[in-house]
């Protein structure tokens, strides 16, 4: 099990080199990124976009993208639809996101002649290095579902037990999270979270310990539980926070990174391969740890 992101690097590159498509790739950051990725022999890249504008970009910033794959399509659609493609016919392994909308990926993931859309529901599994937390603790939904159901929670749950089990993670600790610890008939997401727990304690959900509800200093301090008299296997060591809505995660990823100084991985789980999505205001650490995720868990 890994314990920080700076050991991701290392994991991917024990996992095997991976193939990442990626769709409209001039993008300056994207670009870096990457290049770094396959410099550190991580990935092996096919770039799909405007390949004057790709070239323009590496030539500025005095890149070097030998033996990267460039397949020029100034069509973004066109090119999203050529970097799914790419990954039905086998020839990548997953797929990142560059100047295009999250929509107009995901409209071509989903897409059913690409074969790539999953059984299950999309969700997007953030991974953060949190320097005042004793482990990596997963963060989700900020990013996909606004506002989840009892049955989309399930399926959060299992997106991100997914990716901890790939990062060695036997058996995460889940606490979905709330304003308060007891179940109020009144506050949904306690009601929820009290279904969540009885469901993996009966075995419908499987490969992980969830308890809950949990507010948010309970789950990762065991002093805080110990003074509310908190008796449980998840609070004090989550490994897992589901929050209640996208704007509760948006608001508590955030957080992290800009006053806890995190660094992050993301991706979004639920197709047939992951989904790399970076933000513009992503560290280049962060950037370069998302394709490592991606790489590891493809």
């Amino acid at each position: 099990m890994i314990k920080k992101l700076d050991e991701l690097i290392n994991l991917a590159k024990e996992r095997g080199k991976k193939t990442l498509s990626v769709a409209v790739a001039q993008d300056k950051e994207v670009l870096t990124a990457v290049i770094e990725a396959v410099k550190l022999g991580i990935v092996d890249a096919i770039f799909i976009g405007d390949e004057e504008k790709i070239n323009k970009i590496v030539k500025e910033d005095k890149l070097n993208i030998d033996n990267i794959k460039i397949v020029d399509e100034k069509d973004i659609l066109k090119a999203a639809a050529k970097a799914v493609e790419f990954v039905s016919k086998g020839e990548a392994h997953f797929i990142m996101k560059g100047m295009l909308g999250t929509a107009d990926l995901l409209r071509a993931v989903l897409n059913k002649e690409a074969g790539l859309r999953g059984k299950g529901l999309l969700s997007h599994v953030m991974v953060y290095d949190v320097p005042a937390y004793h482990k990596l603790i997963f963060l989700t939904d900020g990013g996909m579902v606004p506002y989840p159901t009892v049955e989309d929670k399930v399926g959060i749950i299992n997106n991100a037990i997914k990716v901890a089990h790939k990062i060695g993670i036997e058996v995460p600790k889940v606490a979905p999270i709330c304003a308060v610890e007891v179940v109020n008939p009144s506050m949904q997401a306690t009601v929820d979270a009290a279904v969540l727990s009885q469901m993996n304690k009966r075995g419908q959900i499987k490969g992980c310990i969830i308890d809950g509800p949990l507010a948010l200093d309970n789950a990762i301090s065991k002093l805080a539980a110990e003074h509310k008299g908190i008796v449980s296997d998840v609070a004090g060591d989550a490994d897992v926070l589901l929050v209640p809505n996208i704007e509760s995660g948006n608001f508590l990823g955030k957080s992290m990174t800009y006053f806890a100084n995190a660094e992050s991985a993301g991706v979004i789980m639920g197709a047939k391969c992951p989904v790399v999505l970076v933000s513009r205001a992503d560290s280049s650490k962060s950037k370069l740890y998302s394709i490592a995720l991606g790489s590891v868990i493809s």
